[in-house]
């Protein structure tokens, strides 16, 4: 295992705070979302067969309904325009599917 400074974990830390805070800042927008909603995005590992190692998961938090976990198969990274604009679209399908 290799060693990392406490220097550069701290610089990782806040670039992927960063790159979170930039895609809830495009992201919200795309779903509609109020001021009383609220949005968090991380990467987690994915273990899922033919899923990348890590994958960004997007949750939704409206008010009065139960939270949604939306998944972008890629590292947050590499989430592109395309990638949020699929995410609307199937936060606006709703959880079975249907409009």
């Amino acid at each position: 295992m290799a060693f990392v400074s406490l220097k550069a974990w701290r610089a990782r830390s806040a670039e992927r705070s960063a790159l979170a805070a930039r895609l809830k800042g495009e992201i919200a927008p795309a779903l509609g979302l109020g001021p009383d909603d609220s949005l968090s995005v991380n990467e987690i590992a994915c273990a899922d067969p033919g899923c990348p190692d890590m994958e960004t998961i997007v949750l939704v938090m409206r008010v009065g309904q139960p939270t949604r976990a939306l998944r972008i198969r890629k590292v947050m990274e590499d989430v592109t325009a395309d990638d949020i604009a699929d995410l609307a679209e199937e936060e606006k399908a709703g959880p079975t599917g249907a409009a």
